[in-house]
């Protein structure tokens, strides 16, 4: 099924913009279209933070999770930018705690925790462990993926394991 103009008519973006996406998506199968269309769509949209949470999910489900990072980093950079959060762990902990029921720091942990998997996926394990076990302290309904890739991450080796 194609996509069209009324499946983003919530999407705060040009018209362009839109034509770009569904482009991409009726494109899918062709990767080199579907990415032009893409990296397109997110240059011409600036920081939209929609247009850049499904270019995330784009590069994440073509198996791309380097540039998947890159536009996660983005998302936060965004978010601490506009919502003025700081960089240490030590005085953002709190905000994101007391906060964590806005949409803006809901999507900035989301962000954060997607950073933890894919740093897990790209073999980075000790930053992937830091991250998600920090998520993983905030998000104590299970809203994002940290707990679980923590908890892959940290698991023991049993002994049915061997």
């Amino acid at each position: 099924m194609a996509a069209s103009q009324d499946q983003l008519s919530w999407y705060d973006v040009s018209e362009d913009v839109k034509t770009l996406l569904i482009l991409a998506s009726n494109n899918w199968e062709n990767t080199i279209l579907a990415e032009q269309y893409v990296h397109e769509a997110i240059s011409k949209a600036k920081n939209n933070l929609d247009v850049l949470i499904g270019a995330y999910r784009f590069f994440f489900y073509k198996k791309k999770p380097e540039i998947a990072l890159k536009i996660a980093k983005k998302i936060l950079k965004i978010i601490r930018e506009t919502e003025n959060l700081p960089l240490q762990w030590e005085q953002l902990k709190p905000i994101l705690v007391t906060r964590q029921s806005d949409s803006s720091i809901r999507l900035y942990l989301n962000a954060y925790a997607a950073q933890g998997f894919i740093l897990a996926k790209l073999g980075q394990l000790e930053e992937a462990k830091l991250i998600t076990k920090r998520v993983k302290e905030i998000d104590k309904n299970r809203e994002s993926c940290a707990t679980t890739v923590f908890e892959v991450l940290t698991k023991s080796p049993d002994k049915d394991d061997d």
